[in-house]
């Protein structure tokens, strides 16, 4: 057996290759979430999927400027399916980031700590929750009677479920107790017992029927029947752990409002305990691993939260997930497999990424048929060829991942893999630029691959949303001459009747369509620079530069005149925290392209792009669209604290001072900033001064 060979370290990584991993990181992760959230029918197990979000945060982290418009980091789960009503929750449901060993979760702590300024002496208290292996659902209660049930979906907009959840004996109809709030949308996992589980699938086998992989799809598959009477004859539990909106919250503590769910009716894991310390948290974790396997259910996990919900408002969120909770999973597992093949995948930006077909193997209940291969550079050093033995790592870097190779099975006349020299997608030559680890398609927007990938992309939900136009229409409709640009799509309703005519379609359904398009004629301008599909330019980011810039004609007019890197504009783009020097470049590449200017003037003959909106409670705020640099220590908050309140109150939270700066906050050890803002006239002021200002000072 050759040698374990390891993928490259996070921190040894160059810049090409970071930028080909993180590509590769947001094509697995977006297919794997399809096939769990839609499809409840993932190939990999959880801590195959955890893993590969672990090393894509970690690369973001060390390569900010890298984020791409598709990062995972960005969104949560997957759309909805078109099977259900959709239903837009309240207040998002939100996922957590991971914790993988004891210095991952001291750190969590250590983190928190910062945040919150508190002193080495003052008590941490946490929450320690077994992690269900399950399907999220949030429960509307309007006056304590259930109203509504829907899935987590993208974490905004789920699936109507209500009538599948109704049949849940676990879920009550009416809650009872005091301290029932007006509104409270509950949330918990839906999930199966093992033994359950076992004996239904027993059932189903002796009557032909095709078993389930295991609780979790179970579960899954169950409560998303289109027949409520089918979810009633299946097994189902709930357990309740949080919660989304609410009118008025009746406890102070998370672990006061896990017996607040109790007392209405609800069932909380009993397994649960209250920690004061992130020692007493760890230990709660050693126990429940210990007993992992006497559990009458999966748990892949233990989920500790900030117990003061004072302190978890102040902690707030980041991107994805909260900053005051964190999910401490448990270590995975490798398994054995062959390599049947090795294809080429064609991303949007026509980077080609070796995927792995592997011989369907069962790894801890979850079947595994895909890995990814990273680039050339990773087959050749692995010496990886078709029809190997391969081992497959399940847990630490970038999962499902190929760690070696047995070479004492090789067969007779395996051949190193060639990687190919020319796009798969349409025979154009794929090129290797100096210093990068990926190869790219030269064919841009002639390429079938790129072109309709960007078409999907400017569709997709978190772009334009439009309803009922897939994946496969958008192919179809590209093969066949109906749409080349973004702005054809709304030119399609001139050609209603040719859609018509095409299989699988009718007036009906064209005309569903087209309503949907026409709906989508005004769009916020945050939503159309993610549509635009700018490598790195991701739904956060696009949200970044919309806030900063207000207008679709003030955001196009600065990146031309930052095609100047010694001009103001470009100092002005470069200063907004987030932005990057590769993204900046990435930016004002695309408005130097001539093409590129003609797609926004064809939309714009077609859409409608709206300015932004003032933050809620912005209207009243006298910060409210100013710029502000902050700088030095501050006493009574954070850095970070304090930049996410003041983006909060409409302001504009920049790194570096310039002109157009309003206002620069002077911390202790100030350095530059200061210096910059008094050279060039900038206000200052003290933190005191800035308190005073938002009014939160004494």
């Amino acid at each position: 057996m050759s040698p374990r060979t390891e993928p490259k370290a996070v921190e040894k990584l160059t810049r090409a290759e970071a930028e080909a991993e993180l590509a590769r990181l947001a094509e697995a992760i977006a297919h794997h979430d399809r096939l769990y959230y839609q499809q409840d029918a993932p190939e990999i197990s959880d801590a195959d999927y955890d893993a590969l979000r672990q090393r894509n945060a970690a690369i973001e982290a060390r390569f900010p400027e890298l984020v791409r418009e598709d990062s995972p980091s960005l969104r949560v789960g997957a759309a909805p399916a078109e099977t259900f009503a959709k239903v837009k929750h309240l207040k998002p449901m939100l996922s957590l980031e991971n914790a993988f060993d004891e210095a991952d979760a001291r750190d969590f702590a250590a983190r928190v700590r910062r945040f919150l300024k508190l002193d080495a002496d003052a008590a941490l208290e946490l929450t320690a929750e077994p992690k269900i292996d399950g399907l999220s659902a949030n429960l509307l209660y309007e006056k304590g009677r259930f109203v509504r049930g829907a899935t987590r979906g993208d974490g905004t907009v789920g699936e109507d479920i209500t009538a599948n959840l109704r049949t849940l004996k676990d879920i009550p109809q009416r809650l009872k107790g005091t301290g029932i709030p007006d509104l409270i949308e509950m949330r918990g996992e839906i999930y199966m017992q093992r033994q359950d589980f076992i004996a239904m699938n027993a059932e189903r086998a002796a009557a032909g029927e095709p078993v389930f992989a295991n609780p979790r799809n179970a579960a899954a598959g169950s409560v998303r029947q289109l027949d409520p009477s089918i979810t009633a004859s299946r097994p189902l539990r709930f357990f309740a752990y949080a919660w989304g909106e609410i009118s008025q919250r009746p406890a102070p503590t998370h672990w006061e409002m896990l017996e607040r769910f109790a007392e209405w009716g609800f069932k909380t894991n009993p397994q649960g305990k209250l920690c004061f310390s992130i020692d007493d948290a760890l230990a709660v974790h050693a126990k429940i691993a210990e007993t992992r396997a006497a559990l009458p259910y999966d748990i892949d996990g233990v989920v500790y939260k900030v117990n003061r919900l004072d302190w978890q408002d102040r902690l707030g969120i980041v991107s994805r997930a909260p900053r005051w909770a964190i999910a401490h999973k448990f270590p995975a597992e490798q398994a054995v497999t062959k390599l049947n093949d090795i294809i080429i995948q064609v991303g949007r930006t026509g980077t080609l990424t070796p995927v792995a077909m592997l011989e369907p193997v069962t790894v801890g209940g979850v079947v595994v048929a895909r890995a990814t291969l990273h680039n050339e550079d990773e087959i050749q050093r692995k010496d990886v060829r078709i029809g190997d033995t391969v081992l497959v790592q399940r847990a630490g870097d970038v999962i499902p991942q190929i760690l070696g190779v047995r070479i004492e099975n090789r067969p007779k006349g395996a051949k190193p893999y060639v990687f190919p020299e020319h796009c798969p997608a349409c025979g154009s030559t794929a090129i290797r630029e100096p210093g990068e680890v990926a190869r790219r398609c030269t064919g841009g927007l002639i390429c079938p691959a790129q072109a309709v990938e960007r078409l999907r992309h400017f569709a997709s939900r978190d772009a334009f949303d439009i309803e009922g136009l897939g994946a496969r229409h958008v192919e179809e409709f590209h093969r066949d001459g109906l749409i080349r640009t973004p702005a054809d799509l709304f030119r399609l309703s001139a050609r209603q009747e040719e859609i018509q005519e095409r299989e699988g379609w009718g007036k009906q359904s064209v005309a569903k369509l087209l309503a949907a398009i026409e709906s989508r004629r005004k769009i916020p301008l945050d939503r159309f620079i993610y549509a635009l599909g700018i490598r790195q330019i991701g739904q956060a980011t696009a949200r970044l530069l919309a806030r900063n810039y207000g207008s679709l004609a003030a955001f196009r007019q600065a990146m031309i005149e930052a095609q100047d890197p010694a001009s103001p504009a470009y100092h002005e783009l470069d200063s907004i925290t987030g932005i990057g020097e590769s993204m900046a470049a990435d930016l004002v590449g695309f408005f130097a392209e001539p093409h590129n200017i003609a797609v926004l003037d064809d939309l714009a003959r077609e859409v409608t792009v709206e300015d932004v909106a003032a933050p809620a409670g912005a209207a009243s705020s006298p910060v409210a669209g100013k710029t502000v640099v902050f700088t030095g220590s501050l006493q009574t908050m954070t850095r970070h604290e304090a930049k996410a309140r003041a983006e909060a109150l409409g302001a504009k939270v920049a790194e570096s001072v310039s002109r157009k700066t309003d206002y620069v906050v002077i911390g202790a050890d100030a350095g530059s900033k200061a210096k910059k803002a008094a050279e060039l006239g900038v206000m200052t002021m003290t933190e005191q001064d800035w308190l005073k200002l938002i009014g939160e000072g004494a």
